[in-house]
């Protein structure tokens, strides 16, 4: 996941990472867990994040995101525009897509004068 975010002054952004993954992580693993739901593939899904979590000593159950997180800190705008066109274009290079703009789970479209994302932007 690549995530551009900011904090407010004495808030660290590895705090707020922490707090995001943990709860996107639970509310993941409990729709996935929700017999409810239909989902063909919920018995795999559920193994893999489980033998990630027994894999690792600072889960309980689940594992779901990867622990490590890299932080860098935007320097300068040419740096900023580098690391967003580099987000924008990882649905591309994978192939879900193929204009950054199609990916509704990123912001591209935010960019653009006349469309909007699946989530909330703010511009940098």
């Amino acid at each position: 996941m690549n995530l551009m975010i900011s904090t407010e002054f004495g808030h660290h952004p590895s705090d707020a990472l922490r707090d995001l993954k943990k709860i996107t992580s639970r509310k993941i693993i409990a729709a996935i867990a929700d017999k409810e739901q239909p989902e063909s593939r919920r018995g795999w899904m559920l193994w893999i994040f489980r033998q990630a979590g027994e894999a690792n000593s600072k889960n309980k159950e689940y594992q779901f995101w990867q622990q490590e997180n890299y932080l860098i800190e935007l320097i300068s705008n040419k740096f900023i525009d580098q690391k967003l066109d580099y987000m924008h274009m990882n649905p591309v290079k994978v192939g879900l897509v193929d204009e950054p703009w199609e990916y509704r789970c990123s912001s591209p479209r935010d960019y653009m004068n006349d469309q909007k994302g699946l989530l909330d932007v703010e511009l940098i």
